[in-house]
């Protein structure tokens, strides 16, 4: 009866019926939890831009860069999203410990009226551990 039910608990794992933690569904691959941490800190920086939240954005940014970067051009990235706005993040890559890359893609209506379709921005975002479990934004997309 053990080895039924061990044969039993392999296929369903195999099958992918029980999720295992730890692993990405998508790939079967091993994800850490920097790399969460890193894409979640993307995704609050963007959400920040989406909503035209030019504070807790700015936050979000490292020292470093808010030293080299203009306040206009930071206010500039801040204020240009209209309420139909949206942004995409792709699988980001490791470049060194406590930093990671994220393909984006930040979709803003044209300046012309009625067109259907719209170019996205494609950029990427970096990520950098700021603290012993903080994250911030490295640049701008």
């Amino acid at each position: 009866m053990r080895l039924i039910c061990t044969a039993l608990l392999f296929s369903l794992l195999s099958a992918g019926a029980i999720p295992t933690f730890g692993k990405s569904r998508a790939s079967g691959t091993l994800v850490d939890r920097d790399y969460v941490s890193a894409l979640a800190t993307a995704d609050h920086f963007l959400h920040a831009w989406q909503t035209q939240d030019e504070e807790s954005g700015i936050l979000l940014l490292t020292n470093r860069f808010r030293r080299r970067t203009s306040e206009d051009a930071m206010h500039n990235f801040f204020a240009s999203p209209t309420a139909r706005t949206s942004y995409e993040i792709g699988r980001g890559k490791k470049l060194v410990s406590g930093r990671y890359e994220f393909p984006v893609a930040l979709f803003q209506p044209s300046s012309r009226n009625g067109r259907k379709w719209m170019r996205p921005l494609s950029s990427t975002l970096t990520v950098v551990r700021s603290g012993k479990s903080e994250w911030a934004i490295d640049n701008l997309p």
